[in-house]
C-alpha cells in the first residue's frame, strides 16, 4: 500500500493515533479516474472467465 499512497498519489492514508495503530485509506482525484478501468478490466474477466 505504500508505493500507492507515496509514490502514485492513488491512496491517500489517514492515520489515528489508537492501540493498535489504524489507518483509513480512501482514493484520491486520480485513484478514482482508475475505478472505470479497473470495473471494465473486471467485466472482461468475467465474460471470459474459464470455468
Amino acid at each position: 500500500m505504500k508505493i500507492l499512497t507515496s509514490e502514485n498519489g492513488i491512496v491517500i492514508r489517514k492515520a489515528f493515533a489508537a492501540v493498535p495503530p489504524t489507518g483509513k485509506y480512501s482514493l484520491t482525484e486520480k485513484g478514482r479516474k482508475l475505478e472505470l478501468i479497473i470495473n471494465e478490466l473486471q467485466k472482461w474477466g468475467v465474460e471470459y472467465e474459464i470455468a
